[in-house]
């Protein structure tokens, strides 16, 4: 049986940018803590040259098909269980100062009743992207798509609050999640109905289901590039709205 380390993080990869990944790969190992990272690789024909991570910090896992989002994170879960306190679902597309994490664990540590802490995120030229939300109604998903109401968009990302202060949303966005592993994996992770969108909303449902919280942590913040690929491809699009069915459906009862 492994040793127990303090942090684990999974990285799944779609064909993804080369130069964005060595930087999210260097601010993981950069962390000054015992840690692990896996790498789940969803692209068919991977063009990623795996002798560049020979360390044993990290784990390269090549599907060699599209699992999805949350299914291909998912793949870690009986590797994490019992091996590691805390748990990061981190987009290859991010990038941040090593001391950050140590910060948000600390906090994560002092909070007996919260699960999962995300820090402020931005993109590269330092603006806020808003990655904490409400919880969508099929209206507020359409009006964000259309760019319409902006009003109620903004209320949506809790910009009627005091964004540099610490508060407890209702959703966060999945870019950067730091988990308390024994949680993430007692809800069975992400629900991999989802294959992609939406994956990280419904976590978020989970875990007020078994009464505990979310919290956004301003005082530390990471960089996040953020594609927006559904608003620029049908495919993802579909995925998209598939993903939308599955959760209104799925937690009709609620909205």
């Amino acid at each position: 049986m492994k040793a127990k380390i303090k942090l684990s993080a999974t990285i799944v990869l779609y064909n993804q940018d080369k130069k964005e990944l060595k930087k999210a790969i260097n601010s993981f190992l950069n962390i000054k803590l015992i840690k692990h990272l896996f790498i789940v690789d969803n692209s068919s024909f991977p063009n990623i040259d795996v002798s560049e991570f020979q360390t044993n910090e990290i784990s390269y896992i090549s599907t060699r098909k599209n699992l999805g989002f949350s299914k291909a994170n998912n793949h870690t879960i009986n590797r994490i269980k019992g091996f590691s306190d805390y748990h990061l679902v981190l987009n290859p597309d991010v990038f941040f100062e090593e001391n950050i994490v140590e910060e948000l664990i600390k906090r994560l540590r002092e909070e007996e009743d919260v699960s999962l802490i995300t820090p402020k995120v931005v993109f590269p030229n330092g603006d806020n992207q808003y990655n904490i939300r409400k919880y969508p109604s099929a209206f507020d998903l359409i009006i964000r798509k259309l760019h319409v109401f902006k009003g109620r968009i903004h209320k949506q990302e809790y910009r009627d609050r005091d964004l540099s202060k610490p508060l407890y949303p209702e959703a966060i966005h999945g870019c950067f999640m730091l988990f308390k592993t024994e949680d993430f994996v007692s809800l069975g992770g992400f629900d991999e109905r989802y294959f992609l969108y939406m994956e990280d909303i419904d976590i978020c449902r989970k875990i007020d289901a078994i009464g505990k919280k979310k919290l956004y942590y301003p005082n530390v913040a990471v960089t996040h590039v953020l594609k927006q690929g559904s608003s620029k491809s049908f495919k993802l699009l579909l995925y998209h709205l598939s993903s939308a069915i599955k959760y209104f459906l799925k937690w009709r009862r609620y909205n």
